[in-house]
């Protein structure tokens, strides 16, 4: 039985829809003809508002980076105000440590004179001061204030032979320079040129 015959079945029709003939290489009729029509009034709105989409989606990607820049330097400008309230209260309690290392020294750190002195010691330390400066330790003008200088035969380099106040620091920065006498090796003599 023909499928013609009972009209149940078509033979399959194929449509060429390459834009370019494949013999002569050239560009069809039908793809210049709709190149040379305008574009239907849907296809511009569509265009119109993919471009107002990627304009408001840019505007909303500047904004966001803006806030995200902002709320870095309002964190980072907190931390910093922070670190400055910090080191202003310990520069102020520094005469007071100072006291308290002189009595410490001198035997009159008794009683409870001397816990309020370690609870005191304690809480400074655990908002970052610490002390520097030790007899034996190399020069550093960085760190150190030399008050006193002499020359002494028991040094290679220029040392910190005595302590007179010690340096204190809240992590990298230096609050107040360690105050120390320092001694250079012995002075070359001017006939050993």
């Amino acid at each position: 039985m023909n499928t013609r015959e009972n009209g149940s079945g078509e033979e399959p029709v194929i449509r060429d829809n390459r834009k370019i003939d494949p013999e002569t290489g050239e560009v069809r009729e039908t793809v210049k003809e709709q190149a040379d029509q305008p574009a239907p009034a849907a296809d511009l709105a569509s265009i119109e508002l993919a471009t107002q989409l990627a304009e408001r989606t840019a505007d909303l990607q500047r904004l966001q980076a803006e806030y995200s820049n902002y709320r870095k330097r309002v964190e980072r400008d907190r931390t910093a105000v922070k670190e400055q309230a910090v080191a202003g209260v310990l520069a102020e309690l520094l005469p007071v440590l100072d006291d308290i290392g002189r009595a410490r020294d001198h035997g009159e750190l008794t009683g409870g004179f001397a816990k309020v002195s370690e609870s005191l010691e304690t809480a400074t330390g655990k908002l970052g001061l610490s002390s520097f400066g030790a007899k034996g330790e190399p020069f550093d003008p960085t760190v150190h204030e030399a008050l006193m200088h002499s020359y002494s035969p028991d040094v290679a380099e220029p040392t910190c032979v005595e302590i007179l106040q010690s340096g204190y620091r809240i992590g990298e920065r230096v609050l107040r320079p360690a105050r120390v006498a320092v001694a250079e090796p012995e002075e070359p003599s001017s006939n050993d040129n």
